[in-house]
């Protein structure tokens, strides 16, 4: 066997295959690079033995750890979109869950539709589900990058390509790779501070990491990270809000609510990745995190005068003129007065007319003037107004907990059939908790039970996140008579998926004694997890694969792989992965692939439960999420979930002279039966009445909406990819030059009945179709520089809960191409210190704004729209020192 098939054995054994530095690595320190091979091991994109990325059949890109470290988030997520185009991540306000743990989308796909793997296992998905995914992410299930800090990080690979037949569900997109740092001495520690332009949103961050021997013959590298970040506010007064305060209503904040980034407390994030030599080319492997924080964020005002289920209610009043025009309303809105007692036992008055209670008095002040001519309230009579006089605005707090663990074993097998065949072994256990607790809000059937809870704080339960595996992986070299030998590789894989839902306090769920004379039921904002939701759904799959990869010729690869799962909810599945390159000229290759594949619905889409506050036409209801299978979904047309399926195809081009690097890449991607969370559904009467006997209480679903998920419609992506380097010497220093550009397009086709075309118009348009960086790194003796330019194209702007695009609070628009500019400079005091001063969009950009005229700027109290392909909370400056040991 000769060396070089021998070397790429060991490596493809571990899963790796050879890159080239990507265009995004000119950030890296110029010092740094020369201390660097130009190539780098990469482990997504073949089996076989290691190749530059100008070789590779597949796009790769490989982002470096110290490139990642130059951006002023600490959020892994913020650092990959500034490094690939392709990447898309926007910051979610008011989004529930999602606000903490931000989906991200990789060529247009949403979040699941992109495998993360961490030294090439799988990652664990988070528990959280993006309930308000700003269209594209609807629903979207995929695990929480966030955790990962840039100091654990040797490189990050990208594989920008269909791979489920290599690596299973969720790769459509692509392949995701962190690998953790390997070195047996040396480290460092980073302090990093910063905030926005707008004084708020600080930003702490202290991160180290350290390599140290593990016996005579292995190492243990051990990294740390704590965060605090500030909240941030681009907020404006709600009219509403402002009309009260203005008419002496004196219990009104302001703002009445705050619209911006989370809170972040206590981010505590721990990684270790443990390799020894075990003799005879064989070694035993070791990784996993511990990591939790604290994240709050707002929700929506409670308008004392208006907010359905809780301070008013709406009757039918056929002769109703509140005008005086001579026209009439049928609706008119009274105060909800609920009977602590029993509806009717304590003659609580049930049709008060609600009309100019700006000054927040009490229901009981209320009911003795003259103008209402009503009996006094006993004490046995409630309103919401005797508690909350100037409204209220819920707090969301969710308590992330992430911790994983991954053993192994990889070597030579020697003698027999296999022999100088390598294999890898290995188990995972990941597993994700989030639990979410309400403050400052009320479960409006409670009535005056809500004066027992403290701080008005309710604990809403929490989702539970909990995979296993098991992976077998064999390769070996056969001879078979082609210019160099067949790489065969072949293995198994075992899972198991779990997604628990924990019940929250009784408080939080519980019908009160109001529950049945109009008062909403469950804490308000997010309401908690009753004990028939509680539970935990399972599945399991077993896996296995054959890949093959050879030259044909000795400038013509060819490669094929397929792949067979089965899963015990919904059967199994078989996907293929075909390959090729020809090297036309020393220079210059083609390469293409084709590949067939899928994504399995997540258990948690499967079988969640979730009741919401949501802003529809300027009005806050309830909305519920069941799943498809329960008994109000299915009234509603709710069916078992099905995997997506889809079709890749790619061409590209390679082309490398000297310090010159360039790849182009079209793709087209077709997903069919997409999984995602249908619209709100509104409850009928003819609902209510389908479902008695069949749920209890159908009548508490009337005046709010349901969702649940659904293969509602199929997608059309294409798209082209194109990446440029050039180094040269420029000042008197070393520059590095690089472009990349991605233009993406996604066409909805054959859209059932629960999308509507506005959220067709998210999903085709809520991303720009175009997007590209251009970098220049510079550096000299001791000092470096980075200068970063991004361009953003047009995009559809929305509200995340604007149900229609025809809505006339002017909510939505196209808004124009962006431009933002990032920069660094760091100073080398010695080999020891370094001082960094940097800013994101440091020309301070303004996202686009809401339309002041159409009623949204006040309602939603927030002057951007929130679906911004950049942070709309606008420029960004960091000071970090490190020290390297």
């Amino acid at each position: 066997m000769s060396n070089k098939f021998r070397t790429g054995t060991l490596a493809l054994a571990v899963s790796m295959a050879l890159g080239t530095v990507s265009a995004y690595a000119a950030e890296d320190d110029a010092k740094a690079v020369k201390e660097k091979s130009v190539e780098r091991i990469a482990v997504v994109g073949t089996r076989s033995a290691p190749r530059s990325v100008a070789d590779s059949p597949v796009p790769i890109d490989i982002v470096g750890g110290d490139e990642l470290g130059k951006n002023a988030s600490s959020d892994m997520l913020d650092m990959l979109q500034g490094a690939i185009p392709s990447l898309n991540v926007r910051q979610q306000p008011i989004s529930d869950a999602a606000s903490f743990i931000r989906p991200v989308n990789l060529r247009g796909l949403s979040s699941d539709s992109t495998l993360v793997l961490l030294n090439g296992k799988r990652r664990h998905r988070a528990s959280v589900i993006a309930f308000q995914g700003g269209g594209v992410n609807d629903g979207a299930q995929g695990p929480d990058i966030s955790v990962i800090p840039s100091v654990a990080i040797k490189q990050v690979e990208v594989l920008r390509d269909g791979a489920a037949a290599q690596y299973g569900s969720d790769a459509i997109a692509g392949v995701l790779n962190f690998v953790l740092k390997d070195s047996a001495e040396g480290g460092s520690i980073s302090v990093k501070a910063g905030e926005y332009y707008e004084g708020d949103g600080g930003l702490l961050v202290v991160d180290g990491n350290i390599g140290m021997p593990f016996t005579d013959d292995g190492f243990a590298n051990l990294s740390f990270q704590y965060k605090t970040a500030e909240a941030t506010s681009r907020s404006v007064q709600r009219p509403d809000a402002q009309g009260l305060i203005d008419a002496g209503n004196t219990a009104v904040a302001s703002p009445a609510m705050v619209w911006g980034n989370p809170e972040i407390e206590d981010d505590i994030t721990l990684f270790a990745n443990v390799g020894l030599d075990l003799g005879n080319d064989n070694e035993f492997y070791m990784f996993g995190n511990y990591s939790d924080r604290t994240a709050t964020g707002g929700y929506y005002y409670r308008n004392p005068q208006n907010r359905g289920g809780v301070f008013s209610k709406d009757v039918f009043d056929y002769d109703w003129d509140p005008d005086g025009d001579g026209t009439n309303d049928p609706t008119r809105k009274v105060w909800l007065v609920g009977d602590m007692a029993g509806a009717g036992m304590s003659g609580c008055p049930t049709d008060v007319t609600l009309v100019n209670n700006v000054t927040g008095d009490s229901i009981d002040n209320i009911l003795l003037t003259p103008e209402y001519a009503q009996v006094a309230a006993s004490e046995n009579c409630w309103a919401f107004n005797e508690m909350m006089p100037g409204g209220y605005t819920p707090q969301f707090t969710g308590v992330i907990n992430d911790v994983s663990l991954t053993m192994g074993t990889r070597g030579e097998i020697s003698g027999g059939f296999l022999d100088d065949a390598y294999y890898d072994i290995s188990g995972s256990v990941g597993r994700n908790k989030s639990t979410y607790t309400l403050v400052n809000t009320v479960n409006p059937s409670m009535g005056a039970l809500n004066t027992s809870q403290p701080n008005n704080a309710f604990e809403a339960g929490s989702y539970i996140q909990l995979e296993k595996s098991f992976n077998f992986d064999l390769v070996k070299g056969i001879d078979i008579g082609l210019d160099d030998m067949m790489n065969f590789a072949t293995g198994f894989e075992w899972r198991q998926e779990s997604f628990e839902i924990v019940s929250g306090e009784q408080a939080s769920w519980q019908q009160g004694p109001l529950a049945d004379q109009g008062f909403s039921v469950g804490s308000h904002g997010f309401a908690g997890f009753s004990p028939e939701a509680q539970g935990i759904n399972s599945r399991q799959s077993i896996a296995v694969y054959v890949d093959v990869e050879a030259y044909v010729t000795e400038d013509f690869l060819l490669g094929a792989a397929i792949r067979y799962e089965d899963f015990s909810s919904f059967g199994d599945t078989t996907n293929y992965k075909l390959t090729a390159q020809y090297q036309l000229t020393d220079e210059f290759s083609l390469r293409g692939s084709h590949s067939t594949g899928f994504r399995a619905p997540t258990v948690g889409q499967a079988n969640v439960v979730n009741t919401q506050t949501s802003l529809v036409n300027g009005e806050l209801i309830q909305s519920a999420t069941y799943p498809p299978t329960h008994v109000v979904s299915a009234q509603l047309g709710g069916v078992e979930l099905d995997p997506e399926e889809s079709q890749s195809f790619a061409f590209g081009a390679v082309y490398q002279s000297g310090d010159f690097f360039m790849t182009v890449d079209a793709y087209s991607i077709e997903v069919t039966d997409r999984v995602a969370q249908t619209d709100k559904i509104f409850i009928t009467q003819a609902d209510v009445d389908a479902l008695q006997g069949k749920y209890p209480s159908p009548e508490l679903l009337l005046g709010g909406s349901v969702t649940f998920f659904a293969n509602d419609f199929d997608t059309q992506t294409t798209g082209v990819d194109v990446v440029m380097n050039y180094g040269m010497e420029l000042m008197e220093g070393d520059t590095k030059f690089s472009l990349a550009y991605n233009y993406n397009s996604t066409e909805v086709e054959d859209a059932g009945l629960f999308t509507s075309d506005f959220k067709v118009r998210r999903l085709e348009e809520g991303i720009p179709e175009h997007r590209g960086t251009l970098t220049m790194a510079q550096s000299w003796e001791s000092v470096s520089m980075f200068v970063r330019a991004n361009y953003f194209g047009e995009w559809f702007a929305t509200h995340a809960d604007e149900p229609d695009v025809d809505s006339s609070y002017g909510w939505s628009e196209t808004a124009g191409s962006s431009f933002t500019l990032d920069a660094e400079v760091s100073y080398y005091f010695n080999d020891n210190w370094v001082l960094s001063v940097g800013a994101n969009n440091i020309l301070d950009t303004k996202a686009q704004e809401l339309q002041k005229d159409g009623g949204a700027y006040g309602v939603v109290s927030g002057v951007y729209y929130e679906s911004g392909p950049f942070d709309y909370s606008g420029g960004f400056y960091y000071v970090k020192a490190t020290y390297n040991f």
